[in-house]
């Protein structure tokens, strides 16, 4: 074998956090916001694979176990000059192969989708990307009865239920690590939880989510949990990732965070059909964590 087949032949091994440096100037390569930080974040939560040649990562994918059943994959990336030589699959390939039979959901961008649909993938629903810098907002009040207040250690586990039930995946150790950096609040009602939200650091600036609430007219509730933030934050730059069928993106237009793109939710291991509905009939997800992790 000459020297030049064996350059031209990357190796492939497991993702471990003295990629993160290189990892992350591959995600501004291809203009993702990921700080290191962020990435450090989702590679401690789940797991992963890079291409490397001639000792230089020139690709990753990572992927995050949400209990037996349910996964996801995300951070997919290959160096835009090595893209064409199936760099790309491979690194699928290896993530698809550490998830065994779980179903598994992606986010995929329009170029990301024929690959994902050779390996399996189908869409079942999509997710709308808001962001932008916030100027004045004025928080708007829940419902009469009902009040906001700062979230506790002791609403942790049912932070933890209603996380899950929105989703569909067990977020029994995401939710604890999420809050290490972040601030949360919840929405009660005679000290029933209605619904909560995350704020934390993310990408250029701050990200909200998740939110979770259940239904209320004119969504109020979500737009309530998600104000609290937007009041207390003037001229921060704030990200959402919002599930399709929210009802809520012209009203996050109109609040400052514009809507800047939109991505196909896909799955595989699972007819589609059956995922593309809520999770749950009473908690419902207005904004995800990220969409690797979903």
């Amino acid at each position: 074998m000459s020297d030049s087949s064996v350059r031209n032949s990357p190796l492939y091994r497991p993702f471990t956090a003295d990629d993160i440096p290189t990892a992350h100037g591959l995600s501004v390569a291809v203009q993702w916001p990921h700080r290191p930080e962020d990435w450090r974040d989702m590679f401690n939560a789940g797991t992963g694979f890079v291409a490397e040649d001639a000792g230089v990562v020139i690709g990753t994918a990572l992927c995050w176990k949400f209990g037996a059943q349910r996964s996801t994959l995300g951070l997919v990336i290959v160096s835009p000059e090595q893209q064409g030589r199936g760099i790309g699959r491979k690194l699928m390939e290896l993530v698809l192969e550490e998830l065994g039979e779980r179903i598994t959901f992606l986010h995929a961008t329009e170029a990301g989708k024929p690959l994902y649909e050779k390996l399996g993938f189908a869409g079942c629903g999509s997710i709308d990307q808001h962001q932008g810098p916030i100027t004045e907002v004025a928080a708007i009040a829940p419902p009469e009865g009902e009040r906001l207040r700062a979230m506790t250690h002791d609403d942790l586990a049912k932070v933890v239920e209603l996380a899950s039930r929105a989703s569909g995946f067990d977020r029994s150790a995401t939710i604890p690590a999420l809050l290490e950096s972040a601030q949360g609040v919840v929405l009660e009602r005679d000290g029933e939880m209605l619904g909560f939200s995350l704020l934390r650091r993310f990408g250029r600036g701050h990200v909200i989510g998740p939110v979770v609430a259940t239904a209320s007219a004119d969504a109020v509730r979500a737009k309530a949990l998600i104000t609290h933030w937007l009041a207390q934050n003037p001229g921060a730059f704030v990200r959402m990732d919002v599930p399709a069928g929210t009802g809520i993106n012209d009203w996050l237009t109109s609040v400052g965070l514009k809507h800047v793109s939109s991505v196909v939710k896909m799955m595989r291991n699972a007819p589609a059909n059956e995922h593309s509905g809520l999770p749950d009939a009473t908690y419902r997800a207005f904004g995800i964590i990220n969409q690797a992790m979903a």
